[in-house]
């Protein structure tokens, strides 16, 4: 039965889909490499042109367990197979194609989802019925199968595009998702032969992701296990300072749920292992590394392992808000880890650290991502008008402009820019990526600063560490090249041979050598969203036995 009208999004998914080749069936409750639901005509000796009235009909109500998104989604792809099964063969269910999604599905909290939301129960109900019926009508036919397909578009949606909105949570978060994706991704795994592999594949393919996947079972245990002990407050410490054997014993407790290797040393004395377990933990956390016990170093110690466990969810959660590919060759800058990875065919090939706003006066660098398409060697700074009315013209009144300034009018707008130079505040080189938020990559000439560990001085644009690595990996250019335009007497605009990917990321729990690192979370944003993914940092009693009857059914 065709349904009577079809959505514009269904006719160009269908139109899509046709154009690939339909191969026949398989025997046995499998199916071709290119599976087409159209082609099934019966289920279990129920006619197709039955099942399909039922599942128009359900699809006429949205049941509780799906949001308007999902709903969306699974209505498209049944008008895009005309209101098809799309779990069923001539035999009934298909088991591998189904067993695939369930697995799937009691999986997901792995990844730091919430798994309460998928009709789990439901499902498990409706297979135990299916199962125990030796002549189901079309009603529970439509009914598994419209479970099933609603669980998938759920799953799909949450390994696509994230589970949380990033505006509902105060992000500042402007990468696209690519929300209009998701339907195309839908009907293109489910014509796989190997169902598991095809869902696996929406989820983000980073090795990044892999490894803060792995760190999340693992603070789960420690949550399970009760935490980590409090160290107890007391005078800062340094090595060869002396201090209540408890307090020291507790510290040593704490660095070693981390991972971090103490001596098996005891008593009064913060001896040269603790502090040099001090000075792996600063910086794993984004702290000054001093080796000693401050007030700073405290408070991170006694952040609860219930919080560090929600940072990883909450980050594993920002992985999915990126687009599933992010090019061939591209740059990620991680503000919180003040670091920036060029990667080229999935490989990184160059690393450097970063210089990115300060967390004050509006100077947040912001989350986005754009194509850089120029590089300009010496370059003049273009001084904004907020910086050079509030900043740089007060203090030229008391001391006068220095000589490499100058006033320019720019469409009857009195404008301030620093000529070219090597005390130019760009440096030598930037990279540009136009935005609507006028940041970009750049050299500095405060060299220094890189030596710092908390890197947040600049006005929101990303000064580079390595500028002439960084040109040379752009442009393609040797390093000769690169230097000679760099150090040269004029202004130069060059071209990228192709324009590359930028994203400007905010992940405040990262991997890094096989440990994992907390971030500075500069701009303050972990709470809100810490707080939003909680259920899936550690699913409920509701989902754990709603999984447990699922597994009873399918195992």
């Amino acid at each position: 039965m065709k349904p009577s009208t079809t959505s514009s999004a269904a006719t160009a998914l269908f139109l899509a889909l046709a154009c690939g080749p339909v191969t026949e069936q398989q025997a046995g409750g499998d199916v071709s490499r290119s599976w087409n639901p159209n082609r099934v005509t019966e289920v279990d000796d129920v006619p197709v042109a039955a099942i399909r009235a039922r599942i128009e009909a359900l699809l006429d109500a949205k049941p509780r367990f799906a949001n308007d998104e999902q709903w969306k989604h699974a209505r498209t792809l049944y008008e895009a197979y005309e209101m098809s099964p799309l779990w069923m063969d001539d035999d009934g269910i298909i088991d591998k194609r189904s067993s695939a999604l369930v697995d799937a599905l009691v999986t997901a909290s792995g990844e730091g989802l919430a798994i309460d939301g998928y009709p789990l129960m439901e499902i498990a109900a409706v297979l135990d019925t299916l199962d125990g019926t030796d002549e189901p009508d079309a009603a529970l036919i439509a009914r598994a199968d419209v479970l099933l397909t609603t669980a998938y578009a759920a799953l799909a949606e949450d390994y696509l595009t994230g589970q949380i909105d990033p505006k509902s949570v105060a992000q500042s978060w402007h990468i696209d998702p690519l929300e209009e994706k998701v339907d195309s991704s839908l009907a293109r795994a489910l014509r796989q032969s190997d169902m598991a592999a095809a869902i696996g594949h929406m989820r983000p393919q980073d090795f990044d992701y892999e490894m803060l996947r792995r760190k999340l079972a693992d603070y789960r245990a420690i949550v399970r296990a009760g935490g980590w002990p409090k160290v107890p407050d007391g005078k800062r410490l340094k090595p060869g300072d002396t201090a209540p054997a408890p307090r020291l014993q507790a510290l040593r407790t704490r660095l070693r749920a981390e991972g971090i290797e103490i001596g098996d040393s005891a008593g009064t004395t913060y001896d040269r292992s603790l502090a040099a377990g001090i000075a792996e933990f600063q910086e794993r956390h984004a702290i000054g590394v001093d080796s000693m016990l401050g007030k700073e170093t405290l408070d991170a110690l006694n952040v609860p392992a219930e919080f560090r466990l929600a940072q990883i969810a909450a980050n594993l959660e920002r992985y999915r808000w990126l687009p599933r590919t992010l090019g061939d060759r591209y740059i990620l800058v991680n503000v919180p880890a003040f670091r920036l990875q060029a990667f080229e065919t999935g490989r990184k090939t160059l690393e450097m650290k970063v210089i990115v706003g300060s967390e004050f006066d509006e100077r947040a660098t912001p989350v986005f991502s754009d194509r850089m398409e120029f590089v300009v060697f010496q370059p003049y700074w273009n001084v904004t008008d907020n910086i050079a009315q509030n900043e740089l013209f007060p203090q030229f009144e008391r001391t006068g402009m220095p000589a490499d300034y100058e006033v320019y009018t720019d469409n009857g707008v009195r404008r301030l820019r620093q000529k070219p130079g090597p005390k130019n505040s760009l440096g030598l080189v930037k990279f540009m990526f136009p935005n609507d938020f006028n940041i970009y990559l750049h050299d500095t000439p405060n060299r220094e600063l890189f030596d710092k560990d908390v890197r947040a001085f600049s006005h929101g644009c990303i000064r580079v560490e390595k500028p002439e690595e960084l040109a040379q990996w752009a442009l393609g250019w040797d390093a000769e090249r690169v230097r000679s335009a760099m150090h040269g007497s004029s202004n130069r605009h060059v071209n990228l041979p192709e324009k590359i990917p930028v994203y400007v990321a905010y992940m405040t729990a990262y991997v890094r050598n096989g440990e994992l690192w907390f971030g500075n979370d500069l701009y303050r944003r972990d709470d809100q969203l810490a707080r939003a993914v909680w259920d899936g940092a550690i699913p409920s009693s509701h989902a754990a036995r709603a999984v447990e009857a699922l597994r009873s059914i399918t195992d």
